[in-house]
């Protein structure tokens, strides 16, 4: 940027012209940014010298949510591709990656669950999970679906017709468990099955949830006839078996419908003023196997932009096999052609893109959009019901307006050990677990035996409010912000203000606290309260009494869910450092065994407690662990009496109760 980029383009119409020059008549995205380098927007286009234009020439044309945009870049940035595909699977990683304020971004809420297969291991796992994180690019997400007990019965069958593995992990160390013996599971803890055969029996699977269950139950059909035909009558009946669990399977999860054998996905929506909600119905040969859903934000969006984000998201997800030879939309897309050309090249056949009107295929629609208004439905009464209790919420503190940001914080120790703190973030009532924070805390005077929840509660709003107490001394007005919101300030990335700030612990957790803020000078600008976990009682700075309140009332029903989710986060992240510690100081302490052995170790007994139960003679079999380190180790976890080990007796035998502040 140079040095008048500050400024919106707009501002500046000879520099707007000239960067509209540099820009190429080629395909490729367009990312438009604002004085701050936030990227607001991102787009595609064939010719982006045109297209980047339009935003600029003919401002009436123009929806009044891109006017607004158009107003705020101050730079333009562009990235040539080799063809308008490429550019469409450009764009798509680009919004996954800066969720531009501006674009269609699908919501996030973890309502609706997907199955995931976690293809990247040796012995892949498959389970539910509402949290889509790829670890590997291995791994596959089938989804989301809107029948949440659909997909479980169904994940409940398909384990007891394929042989699956069953546990995260061994129940024993040296030997399979019962589902071995019942034949729920093919040993895959002590590798009773190749990581080969295992992900051919997976790969079946997986064709239950991919919409492909017909063509399964044919390639049963032809493998259980080819075990007959050699006489293999003990395989032949363990296909047959699988077969009928097939049937039951999909006798449960398809609906016929009056259509032909054609297989295609239809998608609809349903939308107000602020939210849509899609369906996306999967129909194979006549028969309903699948409905997923998606929720977006609808404010001045056309519903073909909408459907259009919700096929990009989608298919750039699946396998090729998963994309339909047809698909029906409710409303036409805004580059249907584009579309019709990505899926084919995925598909690697032609794929079609209808808008219907009339006849079966316009029913199919209507079925469709009547889902989906009973979704909208749905989430407008989530939606309700989180204003309302952010309104109590409002009325209980003596608010101006509702809060939006809200942040919980709580501490977590066992007398002193391992201290440590969580910040959780609910944004509109509900978590924003993208602004989640885990703090260690560094006061030398907590330590094991001495906790102090005040000093450590201090610690933690000095170490969080110090760049708004800078900001501060620089002259930003922090102080507008109990009016206007976080979001309304954005200076130096201080973009994060909360509303309001609650503090786990009574009077005297929030008097540390408001201690700390007055030494920072923020103690009459923010929003602080506290909650006691014995009454649910609110208390408020300088309060001797708590509030009036009801702890069934919303407003201390969010408190209190926002209160749960701090402990729960400060917890999770204790026992994971307790954990750390334990292995460091139990094994690491032991002389010649270093970080790589502590790991052979732990990989070859799987736990602590079954190094410490191991003889001599087990412990000299494990890899790297001669029997004078055998030895040494089992001298460690069995001290002689004579008091030369009491430095690893107390270590072992140090094992106190949970406590949490």
């Amino acid at each position: 940027m140079d040095a008048a980029s500050g400024a919106p383009l707009l501002t500046q119409p000879e520099r707007l012209e000239r960067r509209l020059k540099e820009i190429p008549a080629e395909p490729g995205c367009y990312l438009m940014r604002d004085g701050d380098d936030r990227i607001l927007y991102v787009g595609k286009s064939k010719a982006l010298r045109s297209r980047v234009r339009s935003y600029f020439r003919s401002r009436h044309d123009l929806s009044p949510r891109i006017r607004l945009m158009t107003r705020q870049v101050c730079e333009i940035e562009f990235i040539v591709t080799d063809s308008e595909a490429e550019a469409l699977v450009l764009e798509s990683n680009l919004i996954k990656n800066h969720q531009p304020h501006f674009n269609v971004l699908l919501k996030d809420d973890k309502k609706y669950p997907y199955l995931c297969i976690t293809w990247s291991e040796a012995y892949p796992r498959i389970f539910i999970t509402r949290r889509r994180r790829f670890r590997s690019p291995l791994d596959r997400f089938y989804g989301p679906y809107v029948d949440v007990g659909l997909l479980r019965r169904t994940l409940f069958l398909v384990k007891r017709v394929f042989p699956l593995r069953q546990r995260p992990r061994p129940m024993y160390p040296d030997r399979t468990c019962l589902n071995y013996s019942i034949g729920r599971c093919p040993g895959v803890c002590q590798e009773k099955i190749s990581s080969e055969d295992y992900h051919r029996t997976l790969r079946k699977v997986a064709m239950v949830f991919q919409g492909r269950s017909d063509e399964l139950q044919q390639l049963l059909q032809e493998q259980m006839e080819r075990y007959a035909e050699r006489m293999d009558y003990e395989s032949a009946a363990r296909v047959r078996d699988q077969l009928q669990g097939l049937d039951q399977l999909t006798a449960d999860q398809k609906m016929s419908l009056p259509d032909s054998s054609v297989s295609r996905d239809v998608l609809a929506l349903a939308f107000d003023e602020r939210l849509a909600a899609v369906q996306l119905f999967q129909m194979r040969a006549g028969k309903l196997v699948g409905r997923l859903g998606y929720t977006a934000d609808a404010s001045g969006l056309e519903p073909g932009l909408i459907l259009q984000r919700v096929i990009e998201e989608h298919y750039s997800q699946v396998d090729s096999v998963e994309v339909p030879p047809e698909l029906l939309v409710q409303h036409a897309l805004p580059q249907q052609k584009l579309m019709e050309d990505w899926l084919s090249e995925q598909r690697e056949r032609r794929v079609q893109i209808h808008c219907p009107q009339r006849q079966q295929k316009a029913d199919l629609i209507e079925l469709v959009q009547r889902n989906a208004e009973f979704e909208l439905l749905r989430a407008k009464q989530g939606q309700e019901k989180q204003s309302l209790a952010t309104e109590d919420l409002a009325q209980l503190l003596e608010l101006p307006t509702p809060p939006r940001r809200i942040e919980g914080y709580d501490i977590s120790h066992i007398q002193g050990s391992d201290a440590v703190a969580s910040q959780v973030v609910f944004i509109d009532g509900l978590p924003a677990k993208q602004h989640y924070r885990k703090y260690k805390i560094r006061s030398s005077s907590i330590r094991a035996g001495h906790s102090d929840d005040f000093m450590a509660m201090a610690e933690i709003m000095r170490r969080r409010f110090r760049r708004w107490a800078r900001a501060k001394a620089e002259g930003v007005d922090v102080g507008a912000l109990r009016h206007k919101g976080g979001s309304a300030l954005q200076t130096d990335g201080l973009n994060d203000w909360p509303d309001v700030v609650m503090i786990d612990g009574g009077k005297g957790q929030l008097s540390a606290v408001m201690e700390a803020l007055r030494e920072l000078d923020l103690h009459e600008d923010l929003n602080v309260c506290s909650l006691a976990k014995q009454r649910e009682e609110v208390f408020l700075p300088g309060e001797s009494q708590p509030l009036e309140s009801e702890p069934d009332q919303l407003g201390v029903v969010l408190l209190r869910r926002l209160r749960d989710e701090a402990h729960r986060f400060a917890v999770s992240f204790h026992r994971q450092q307790r954990g750390e510690r334990m292995k460091r100081s139990r094994l690491s302490d032991i002389p010649g065994v270093g970080p790589k052995r502590v790991k052979d170790l732990l990989a070859h007994f799987h736990s602590i407690d079954a190094i410490q139960l191991a003889s001599v003679e087990t412990l000299s079999k494990a890899p790297g662990v001669g029997p004078a380190l055998a030895r040494d180790i089992h001298d460690f976890f069995h001290p002689s009496d004579d008091g030369t080990d009491a430095d690893a007796r107390a270590a072992l035998e140090e094992q106190p109760q949970e406590l949490s502040a």
